[in-house]
């Protein structure tokens, strides 16, 4: 793919070229998936109480695997520097950035995962220091991955993409979510609303996403030497039949120029609102700024709910609705990386009763259609059917029935959108890898 992304690419990519790159990218994920193989062999050692083997694999699997995250975080800086070098050729540099991103979470995931097993199994004191300092580098590698996904909002190709159903206020709350994973986030924020519902809507997320996390950059370039107070408000002025507009305003506390009313095409956020047909003004006092946006959304039109059940399957549905203990739920995960099967299997069976797996979306479908589950994990990047395929076909196979299992996307794609995608699917909730073992099991207990 980088290979054939053109002479403006391969430029840009200052000292490698872009199948240089690629090359790198794929030595450095096969020697990781080396490394946690090994991690999980000193796991089973532990187990099975063959301390001195286990530590030996430890030191060696580790040592080894910080000089290949580091060697990635400079691997992933060059590709950052390429950003604001890249001329041209936008939609290439998103492809390049997204392959980046998800080929790098994968193992970084189950990185994350293993050492945090590890630790928790008894090490000696040696073996665990070497180990913290494994995490600490982990951790690095998770904060610039997060930062590269931040510096591609500036640069996403700006050609239309597919109009989803999503929520402003909850892609108003995961775009601060998602600012706030910088390693030096220096904004305090409020964000006020009204009622949650309201604010349903077709269109594109990532262009709202683009729009306040170019303010916010505006407001950190600006003031970095402390906090800045940040609250945003959220009300419809005026509704249609087939429309809404949006009032967003955000007021700081402190004299900032976050639009150049002057020169609005210079902002970001101020092209993106000209081209989504939208308003702002800016009103500066002493010591704050009030910045208000208006935007047009398209409504949701939501058509009447079908009796398609009879009402005694109705009453038994609603009787087995009854809250589930976490050991005696049954898990289907969905996910095609056997590494990546293993690792979420060695996290959960402790803790629940039964985990099915299949290997992509089709044959999620089948076990869907064959066996009763109370959750489904769904990877998304998957061989022969998606995960957003398979849920929106679970979706409407559930549809004749009135049922509905909770979907969590575990998913690498991690880029701005993603989750509004997975929303829009019929996906319950989403966790972006890497991530800690206790955050996924948070969440099942929280939808189960």
């Amino acid at each position: 793919m980088v290979k054939e992304s053109g002479n403006n690419i391969e430029n840009s990519l200052n000292q490698h070229s872009g199948a240089g790159i690629e090359e790198d990218l794929r030595k450095l994920v096969r020697f990781s998936y080396v490394a946690i193989s090994a991690l999980i062999i000193a796991l089973i050692f532990l187990m099975t109480d063959l301390k001195l083997f286990a530590g030996i694999i430890i030191i060696v699997s580790a040592c080894a695997e910080i000089l290949v995250l580091r060697k990635t975080i400079s691997l992933f800086n060059n590709v950052k520097a390429s950003l604001n070098d890249a001329a041209s050729s936008s939609e290439k540099k998103d492809d390049v950035i997204t392959d980046f991103s998800h080929k790098i979470r994968e193992p970084l995931n189950n990185l994350v995962i293993i050492t945090d097993m590890l630790m928790e199994s008894g090490l000696q004191k040696k073996q665990k220091e070497l180990l913290e300092t494994f995490v600490a580098s982990t951790n690095n590698m998770v904060t610039t991955v997060n930062e590269l996904t931040m510096q591609s909002a500036g640069n996403l190709s700006p050609e239309s993409r597919k109009k989803i159903r999503f929520n402003l206020f909850s892609t108003i709350q995961n775009t601060i979510e998602l600012f706030n994973l910088k390693d030096k986030a220096n904004i305090d924020f409020i964000l006020n609303k009204k009622e949650f519902a309201d604010f349903d809507c077709f269109g594109d997320p990532i262009v709202l996403k683009q729009i306040f996390l170019d303010i916010f950059n505006t407001i950190e370039n600006q003031f970095a030497e402390r906090a800045t107070k940040v609250t945003i408000n959220l009300k419809k002025e005026k509704v249609t039949d087939s429309e809404s507009i949006v009032g967003l305003r955000i007021q700081t506390d402190r004299n900032i120029t976050l639009i150049d009313v002057k020169d609005p095409g210079h902002s970001l956020a101020g092209r993106l609102i000209s081209a989504g047909k939208g308003t702002f003004s800016q009103e500066s006092g002493k010591n704050s700024t009030v910045l208000n946006i208006t935007l047009p959304f398209t409504n949701i039109v939501h058509e009447p709910k079908q009796q398609l059940a009879s009402p005694m399957i109705e009453a038994l549905i609603q009787k087995d609705k009854t809250h589930k203990e976490l050991k005696d739920i049954k898990i289907l995960l969905v996910e095609d990386n056997l590494i990546n099967q293993k690792i979420t299997h060695l996290t959960l069976k402790p803790l629940v009763a039964t985990i099915d797996t299949a290997s992509n979306g089709k044959e999620a479908l089948d076990k869907f259609g064959t066996a009763s589950y109370d959750l489904i994990l769904m990877d998304i990047q998957m061989p022969i059917m998606s995960g957003l395929i398979a849920a929106e076909k679970i979706r409407a196979l559930e549809a004749s029935t009135n049922t509905h299992i909770p979907i969590i996307a575990i998913t690498a794609n991690a880029m701005l959108g993603d989750k509004e995608k997975c929303i829009s699917a019929g996906i319950d909730d989403y966790i972006s890898k890497p991530f800690q073992p206790s955050a996924l099991i948070e969440k099942i207990k929280k939808i189960i």
